[in-house]
């Protein structure tokens, strides 16, 4: 008798948690230069403003957002953990629909309230916290109700109403519990090349969406076909994975509590590619919100030390259903400096105590994980290579005021082969990323708290230079910039 039959028999009868610190913590030593480090000059001065360069006024900040295109989006630049979900809470007021379009619920979001209150967001789009605006989960995410369940709850116990505010797409494919037990199984199996995933089930998740017997939300409308589907899910993990343990009774057990499942979701359910289409038809305003970063993207990453989805610009069209002539502004959220957690290159990173200082200085622990993040300079030649993916209209520099007690910053500008050949674009092997020497400019530092400022003009003058030079040597226009954790903490310039 296989599990089926005998359920059918049957029915018949994270890492240490953070350290806690202060909002930012001062840095006391100047960092380390990263290996395989070039120091190729040094910036003491910017004789003139860089031509896109605009300076603050007291309605730049609304202009800068009412001017933003029916649909817009702000995706992240480089390994996740830029900080997208502050910039969509704050845009948010503005639109009417915030949808996320792919990942799942590796991607963490951390957002404050008007009270300061701090909201950890996985599923939930970054919006919620607006009271008018429409959450849309799309059908390019993955979706574990276990988890969303948890957030909606908690949301609600903060008195966040989501009743008739979230809506979950009946394209969306359905993360079990058994997909994070397989991505464990997985990564040890993988031994000392594990990818060093979230082990939230991502990618066996979509593995099974493009192996194409993958379980939908629409699907939980339909119980007499649920438990057939789920047992191939369950036998087919079984026999790939000794450690793996399943039977009827497994089964049966997960078939009664989707069952439940189902009844609470369904007012949820909807069908969102036509909701986005039809509210874009009524000149609605939507923005998106992308997951994880370009940086990461099964495509453009640093494969395979990557997720399981696109998170750069094309994933919006294929994870929402929406043309691509619709989409108009893209906002690229990027740290001052670099980040990345888990395994995979890092040309720029900063090892040893340079490296933890500016971990505990910026609080950089995943939202998710709680692991702690590897830290390094800056890397403007990976952050041309994204706006030229993604094709930004402007970026949101975050986390500026972290580095503000250092005597001088360094800019990762170019890469170049051990030869000294210069590296036109992101290399796509990691053998020739693990060997390719890096370009830096050192720049003054400012040393001095920026947190309270919230124009332009204001910041110190090496502060201008730091940000005026990014915009010089990626092209792309530096609207929004962060120097704070909370709402208010963000200049528009």
């Amino acid at each position: 008798m296989n599990n089926l039959s005998a359920f059918r028999a049957l029915d018949s009868s994270p890492l240490s948690s953070p350290r806690s610190f202060g909002p930012h913590n001062h840095i006391p030593i100047l960092l380390q230069r990263p290996r395989n480090a070039v120091l190729c000059s040094v910036k003491q001065s910017i004789a003139t403003p860089s031509p896109l360069s605009v300076d603050s006024s007291p309605n730049q900040g609304l202009n800068r957002i009412e001017s933003l295109t029916q649909v817009s989006g702000v995706l992240g630049c480089q390994w996740g953990d830029e900080g997208k979900g502050k910039l969509v809470d704050i845009l948010a007021q503005h639109f009417d629909i915030v949808a996320r379009c792919q990942g799942g619920a590796n991607a963490g979001h951390t957002i404050y309230n008007a009270e300061g209150k701090k909201f950890a967001l996985h599923l939930v789009p970054s919006g919620i916290l607006n009271e008018e605006t429409l959450c849309v989960i799309g059908n390019g995410v993955v979706v574990h109700l276990p988890g969303l369940f948890k957030e909606i709850d908690g949301l609600e116990s903060n008195g966040v109403s989501c009743k008739g505010r979230i809506l979950v797409s009946d394209r969306a494919h359905l993360l079990f519990d058994f997909h994070q037990v397989v991505d464990g199984l997985r990564e040890s199996e993988l031994a000392k090349s594990f990818i060093g995933t979230t082990k939230r089930g991502i990618g066996p998740c979509y593995s099974n969406k493009v192996n194409r017997n993958g379980i939908r939300v629409s699907d939980l409308r339909y119980m007499d076909t649920f438990p057939q589907k789920l047992d191939l899910l369950l036998s087919d993990a079984a026999s790939r994975f000794q450690g793996f343990e399943y039977g009827p009774h497994v089964l049966k057990e997960e078939v009664e509590k989707y069952k439940r499942f189902a009844e609470r979701l369904e007012p949820f359910i909807a069908d969102t590619v036509l909701v986005v289409n039809e509210a874009i038809s009524e000149q609605k305003k939507i923005l998106v919100e992308g997951g994880q970063a370009t940086m990461l993207d099964i495509d453009f990453g640093t494969y395979p030390f990557v997720t399981s989805s696109s998170p750069s610009a094309g994933g919006i069209c294929t994870g929402l259903g929406i043309a691509p002539r619709v989409l108009g502004d893209l906002v690229g959220v990027v740290k001052a400096y670099t980040t990345r957690v888990g395994s995979g290159p890092f040309p720029t990173e900063i090892l040893g105590q340079g490296g933890d200082l500016l971990r505990f200085a910026g609080q950089e622990f995943g939202t998710t994980t709680g692991r702690p993040r590897r830290c390094g300079w800056l890397d403007i030649a990976a952050l041309k290579y994204c706006c030229q993916i993604n094709g930004f209209s402007s970026l949101n520099l975050t986390k500026l005021d972290v580095l503000s007690d250092l005597p001088e910053i360094q800019l990762g500008v170019a890469y170049k082969q051990i030869d000294g050949t210069p590296v036109k674009s992101f290399p796509a092997d990691l053998l020739d990323l693990e060997q390719i020497k890096v370009d830096y400019e050192v720049l003054p530092g400012w040393k001095s708290d920026i947190s309270s400022v919230r124009n332009y003009s204001d910041l110190p003058k090496a502060a201008r230079q730091y940000v005026e030079r990014i915009e010089e040597l990626v092209g792309v226009p530096v609207h929004y910039i962060g120097v704070g954790p909370g709402r208010d903490a963000l200049i528009y310039k």
